[in-house]
């Protein structure tokens, strides 16, 4: 069974250094893609736009700046209070984001105590699978045994050349 922690809460868009607009957007984990979050953003559009990168990229971000190339964060003080800026850049443009700093962070916290840092292969069961590709089949047999080898030692089943001579 898997787990799905979700938050709803809102973010600015920041259009200029002193305009923005407010985004409703939910932030989600799931315990059967542990290594990613997701976020869909409400923009006023027929259907959400998603944006999914890695959870420890979320976590580093809330301490100190991370990231590179189509996701970065860093955590900064606006107008008194602690927020999450999010740059997200794409072949369709960029965005920067500011996220509530103690929103996002309880709810990392909650991912966190389901999948503590470092358990995420552990819910991913690649090494179950690598066990399972790995395995022999019982038709492996029959790839494995040389049916001609080429040391000589065996014989052909039928000698065409025992029967030229004896004629």
């Amino acid at each position: 069974m898997h787990t799905v922690v979700e938050r709803e809460l809102e973010l600015n868009l920041v259009l200029s250094p002193e305009r923005s607009i407010p985004v409703p957007a939910r932030l989600t984990y799931r315990t059967d893609d542990p290594c990613a979050v997701h976020i869909a953003f409400h923009i006023g559009s027929e259907a959400p736009v998603h944006w999914t990168f890695a959870r420890e990229l979320l976590v580093e971000g809330i301490f100190r700046p991370c990231g590179h190339g189509d996701v970065r964060i860093w955590p900064t003080k606006f107008g008194g209070r602690s927020v999450l800026c999010v740059a997200l850049t794409s072949p369709d443009g960029d965005a920067l984001l500011e996220a509530p700093a103690v929103a996002v962070s309880a709810w990392v916290e909650r991912t966190l105590r389901i999948v503590p840092p470092g358990t995420e292969c552990e819910r991913l069961g690649i090494e179950e699978g690598l066990a399972g590709l790995l395995a022999p089949a019982p038709a492996d047999d029959l790839w494995l045994r040389d049916p001609w080898p080429s040391d000589g030692s065996a014989e052909p089943a039928d000698s065409a050349e025992g029967e030229m001579e004896a004629g």
